[in-house]
């Protein structure tokens, strides 16, 4: 559940924030051009002027936009740096990608923005506390233990309690977060912090039953360029019947998001007092 927030962490330093100003709070919802033209936008446009970005150290800095015939625009930007030498994105992604490399290796990175599946319709989040444990999951960097599971609880100010808890070398581990509705047209769509300094994570409710089981799905993705995603059956016990699984995997793949990594959950063993 800590991805987006473990991501943040290391790419702060990577990408050497120092240039920018990090501000509390969700990013703001501005109202966009309406009516946009993306075939009149397309050409060629030059860097005027901007908030320091530490990622664009040159001069002359411009962006051009060309049409393809996937209906998509390609987009090429370019700067002189010293000894006149030009620089894409593409070597900034070349400089990233080893800088994540440790962090990502448990996930599969894929190109392009987070994908955007339907969630549950008609969410309703007082069914949904309670102990959910993890049966199935795409493997996580965080997540190394076993018998891991969530319980959530409400709060007085409307907002849900996760402590979440696993076994990892004989030891019972806890971490406590907050989760909120992000939006209220889409109640399923929840955001997760375990700490007040870092913004939220997507946690996405895609399906659930309330009594038996659940799936979740979360994805980061990085400048926009490729994202790496999350995704997990929950159940109100420890295991789901096959056939549930089976059903649940069909339900990620329809909606694109590829689960052939996805691994079972170790909950054997759990009723030990630790």
């Amino acid at each position: 559940m800590q991805a987006a927030q473990v991501l943040l962490l290391t790419l702060l330093p990577a990408l050497a924030v120092r240039a920018q100003s990090i501000h509390a709070g969700q990013c703001p919802e501005p109202p966009v051009q309406q009516d946009f033209d993306v075939a009149r936008y397309t050409g060629r446009w030059y860097d005027i002027q901007k908030l320091p970005a530490v990622f664009q150290r040159g001069k002359c800095g411009q962006a051009t936009y060309t049409p393809r015939s996937d209906g998509q625009v390609e987009v090429l930007n370019q700067g002189l740096l010293s000894l006149l030498r030009a620089v894409t994105m593409k070597q900034s992604i070349t400089l990233i990608l080893p800088l994540l490399l440790p962090l990502i290796s448990a996930q599969v990175p894929h190109w392009g923005a987070c994908p955007e599946p339907p969630v549950q319709a008609n969410f309703n989040m007082k069914k949904f506390l309670g102990r959910w444990y993890e049966v199935a999951k795409l493997p996580a960097q965080f997540e190394k233990g076993r018998c891991i599971e969530s319980n959530f609880t409400m709060k007085a100010d409307g907002s849900v309690r996760v402590v979440s808890s696993e076994i990892l070398k004989g030891e019972l581990r806890t971490i406590e977060g907050n989760a909120v509705v992000q939006d209220m047209r889409e109640p399923a769509k929840l955001g997760i912090s375990f700490s007040y300094v870092l913004p939220y994570t997507p946690y996405w409710i895609l399906s659930t039953d309330y009594d038996n089981s659940a799936l979740v799905y979360s994805c980061t993705d990085v400048l926009r360029l490729f994202h790496v995603d999350f995704a997990w059956i929950l159940g109100r016990t420890r295991t789901l019947p096959v056939a549930t699984i089976s059903k649940a995997k069909e339900l990620f793949n329809t909606n694109n998001i590829d689960v052939t990594r996805m691994i079972m959950s170790k909950q054997a063993g759990c009723e030990k007092d630790y």
